[in-house]
């Protein structure tokens, strides 16, 4: 049988930007505070502290993958859902977070399928933005990438917050309890999707 424990969901939570004020940020923290508070263990990393440099064949011929793409593959594998928060950037996703994929979609540790981290895992998206659609118009260019590009699973749902600068109190977390609902319903259908993936 197979140990309970282990058929828990695990959830990591980063955001596609290393800004220190950045609205997508503040949401993924939020998020992996939301996981805890419902009883789902998670993690909020932080791009800044997993600096790459721009993703070069040559480059990763000579030296292989940074080191940074190492840990932070390891941490995905850590977990078995991933909530990745998005700025848009025209239309689009950012260059950050499209690097740091690439890179990590290189690595192959011994045993493993190419690009296995995205294929084992539930992935969710969501995006902040100052704007009224809330970022909308770049995730459907990073659903596109992960599940084409990678075979990732991406929930069908995902979460927006529009007008992001009025979005958040003094705690950091959403005023409107509409939004905190929203989220936490997406956050817990990643869950029950990674304990059904892992179970």
């Amino acid at each position: 049988m197979t140990d309970a424990k282990a058929q828990e969901p695990r959830l990591l939570f980063f955001a596609g930007s290393a800004r220190r004020a950045s609205f997508n940020k503040r949401v993924a923290r939020l998020g992996a505070m939301i996981a805890e508070t419902n009883g789902i263990p998670a993690t909020f990393a932080d791009l800044a502290d997993y600096s790459m440099p721009i993703y070069d064949g040559d480059l990763e011929a000579a030296s292989g993958q940074p080191d940074n793409a190492h840990k932070l593959k390891n941490l995905m594998m850590a977990h078995t859902g991933v909530f990745i928060m998005s700025p848009e950037y025209n239309a689009s996703f950012t260059p950050l977070l499209k690097n740091t994929l690439d890179w990590i979609s290189h690595i192959r540790d011994d045993g493993e399928a190419p690009l296995e981290v995205f294929r084992t895992r539930v992935f969710a998206l969501g995006a902040a933005s100052n704007g009224g659609t809330g970022g909308l118009r770049g995730l459907s260019q990073l659903r596109l990438m992960l599940e084409l590009g990678t075979g990732a699973l991406v929930l069908p749902n995902q979460f927006l917050l529009p007008r992001a600068a009025d979005a958040f109190d003094e705690h950091g977390h959403f005023k409107n309890k509409d939004q905190t609902e929203q989220f936490k319903t997406v956050i817990q259908m990643l869950a029950r999707a990674a304990r059904v993936l892992h179970g």
